[in-house]
């Protein structure tokens, strides 16, 4: 029970879900390393939390390691804490640990590629792996419920989307499933009014050559045409309920490749 009220108090801090034992276990360790002055390193996936918790565990500026060197070492010598993004990235290795002894500077540090055990133990004291969400299955549907939660604060709307009939992408994790999330929220709100506005921003950054209005046409016609094949089924109905030549809805499929469902 006392690891259980660790874990809500972190997550009502930082806002991380944690329905999943492995999530769990990641918050217990990260409440730990908040009372302890040592490095560590956050490993997981792209879109899993990591600079989120790294943000929990340490007060701190962030540098992303693929930057320059000097930049980094500058960071070091003015402040005693430092976040270090995609640390696998970061340069002049040497140099840098150097550094980091002079300054005694605090770090924690996240990746998401594997770092050999070798250099891992001559920086890190402890390493914190987060789980994909494929892993983490509990945390899925509160994670959707937050960001669906956010989409309607933002835009002052309340949503009627059935999160349980959504198929979720979770390529990226987070990122992924959040803008599924959105993708559905918009779907929803959106008229033909703001879907003009859109396309109008669009064309005003696409056009600028030669036979600019065929060259556009797909926009309109690609998604027009797979509409046509999910709710019609057929060519020869879709012709029919479009108005247009047989023949001319065939190239059309075959100019753009479209397939059929």
């Amino acid at each position: 029970m006392e690891n259980l009220a660790v874990a809500e108090q972190v997550v009502a801090a930082i806002n991380f879900i944690a329905n999943s034992r492995a999530s769990k276990e990641v918050l217990k360790s990260a409440n730990i390393l908040r009372s302890i002055d040592i490095n560590a390193l956050i490993q997981g996936e792209v879109g899993v939390g990591k600079t989120l918790l790294a943000k929990y565990i340490l007060n701190a500026p962030v540098v992303d390691a693929d930057t320059n060197i000097d930049n980094i070492i500058h960071l070091l010598s003015q402040n005693s804490k430092l976040i270090i993004k995609n640390f696998d990235m970061i340069q002049h290795i040497d140099l840098f640990e150097k550094n980091l002894k002079k300054f005694k500077t605090r770090i924690i540090a996240t990746t998401k590629k594997n770092i050999t055990d070798k250099i891992s133990d001559r920086f890190f004291s402890l390493r914190i792996n987060i789980p994909p969400l494929r892993d983490r299955k509990e945390d899925i549907y509160p994670l959707a419920k937050k960001f669906l939660n956010e989409a309607e604060l933002n835009f002052n709307k309340k949503s009627s989307i059935k999160l349980s009939v959504l198929n979720f992408s979770l390529k990226e994790n987070c990122y992924s499933l959040k803008f599924d999330i959105y993708k559905a929220f918009f779907e929803e709100f959106f008229d033909d009014k703001d879907l003009l506005q859109f396309l109008q921003k669009l064309f005003e950054k696409k056009i600028g050559t030669k036979n600019d209005y065929r060259k556009n046409l797909y926009l309109y016609e690609i998604p027009l045409i797979k509409a046509g094949m999910v709710k019609f089924k057929s060519q020869l109905r879709i012709s029919e309920e479009f108005g247009i030549n047989r023949n001319t809805l065939r190239k059309k499929i075959l100019e753009y490749n479209i397939l059929e469902s």
